[in-house]
């Protein structure tokens, strides 16, 4: 089973989140991804991936700039002290929906209403407020192109939060005003990381505990207890502890990104490790500040390897079909959604000669697989048998020969990894050009 492992030894936020997961993907797709989030439209956003040591261990810190400007540290609604900084240089993201006067400036890049009976604006130029639920999904739909499941992704995370707020500050979710989670860098933080999700695609996510940090942190109300009220909400229900660091070490954002993807909190799993990501915050500590992501494939307890499939197979043997009969069925049990269909020569009673018909497919599709095998074969009784499968992980990348692209089926996990160039592609270039599959082969790059 592919399993994605999360190390929140740390904590957790989204920009070390964001981190982390990049450096799973495979060194040259990086680059390549990096472009697609910066392509995305989000407004005025500039995503750039910095290489970072802490305590000895080379990571990537996501540096994410608005106009050119890495968003620092905020004060906001919580007037922060000197002499308790947010350390952990994350977003520093309490999204409070109360209203009342500011006594301290904000020390952004761009400027703010200092009252929040006017909603705390954020302009990016469109002349609107992202700082709710409805301009947050304002700007992922009408600026920035993202396919609808990671819209989904990115919508489901903010909504976490502002149920955590609104529990925290006893007010509605739809009267709930984003502040710092409402502005773009943190847009893009869990942009990037629902981006990131997909392109991973693990069957498994399993993080540790959450390490939360632990002190106060000084507001305009008075003390406030690490983790802050929404963090703690959205932990709940996830295991948590502090080991004596006197900041903030669990983000409102990194805590909601964790409550949506993650499927288990626990140990390591036994596992065959593939790659290993550091995502690091700014701050040092006596302790490296990162998340560390693991890739890999889950072992049982006995070092076994675990199914990360399962299937149905289906099957019927039938001695009264003639060949034509036989291929016409198999096309159309392959429309029906068979993921393969295949015969094997039997000797069936009265030592008749017959054909066995066996299709493989997922659970789902079984109804539709059984309808066509009584409606376009001769059988009056179907088999059926659950199997766990073990797959590597597949995905397609493309080449270069010569002047023509080629498609590449690339597939890993199990300690295994191999690549196939697409035969249709190969073949489409031979014929044209009246050359052997050899020859185009040999063009590639």
């Amino acid at each position: 089973m592919r399993t994605l492992y999360l190390d929140c030894s740390m904590g957790a936020a989204g920009d070390m989140l964001s981190a982390a997961l990049l450096e799973l993907l495979p060194e040259e797709e990086q680059r390549d991804f990096v472009e697609e989030l910066n392509g995305l439209g989000i407004p005025k956003v500039c995503f750039r991936p910095e290489p970072s040591v802490k305590c000895g261990i080379s990571g990537t810190h996501m540096t994410v700039l608005i106009d050119g400007v890495e968003e620092e540290v905020h004060d906001h609604v919580h007037t922060h002290e000197h002499d308790h900084e947010h350390e952990h240089g994350h977003e520093h993201e309490h999204d409070h929906a109360h209203e009342h006067d500011h006594a301290h400036e904000h020390e952004h890049s761009h400027e703010h209403e200092h009252d929040h009976a006017h909603e705390h604006e954020h302009s990016h130029g469109h002349g609107h407020s992202h700082n709710n639920m409805a301009g947050i999904a304002h700007v992922l739909k009408d600026h920035m192109a993202l396919p609808e499941e990671i819209r989904k992704d990115v919508l489901e995370v903010y909504q976490l939060i502002a149920e955590a707020e609104s529990h925290a500050h006893g007010m509605p979710v739809d009267q709930i005003h984003f502040h710092e989670v409402g502005n773009m860098d943190a847009v893009a933080d869990v942009t990037a990381v629902c981006m990131l999700m997909h392109r991973l695609h693990p069957d498994r996510v399993i993080a540790s505990p959450v390490n939360t940090g632990t002190g106060h942190v000084h507001c305009a109300h008075g003390m406030m207890p690490v983790p802050a009220p929404a963090t703690a909400f959205l932990l709940q229900g996830i295991p948590v502890y502090d080991n004596g660091i006197a900041s903030e070490l669990c983000t409102p954002t990194g805590a909601a990104l964790l409550k949506h993807f993650v499927d288990e909190f626990g140990p390591k799993p036994v596992m065959v490790i593939e790659k290993t990501g550091y995502g690091m915050g700014k701050k040092d500590f006596e302790a490296a500040n990162c998340v560390r992501a693991m890739l890999g494939e889950m072992q049982d307890a006995a070092g076994s390897f675990r199914a990360n499939d399962e299937i149905i197979m289906l099957a019927c043997n039938v001695d009264d079909m003639t060949a034509e009969e036989i291929g016409f069925a198999f096309d159309r049990l392959l429309e029906a959604g068979a993921a393969d269909v295949f015969t094997i020569p039997v000797t069936m009673k009265k030592n008749r000669p017959g054909v066995l018909i066996e299709v493989i497919a997922g659970p789902e599709k079984k109804n539709a697989l059984v309808e066509a095998l009584f409606r376009y074969t001769t059988t009056i009784g179907i088999r059926e048998a659950h199997m766990d499968r073990y797959i590597l992980e597949r995905r397609t990348e493309t080449v270069m020969a010569g002047e023509d692209t080629v498609r590449v089926k690339v597939s890993s996990g199990f300690g295994a990894k191999r690549s196939k160039y697409e035969y249709d592609d190969l073949a489409a270039i031979a014929v044209r050009d009246g050359v052997s599959l050899g020859e185009v082969r040999s063009r590639i790059r």
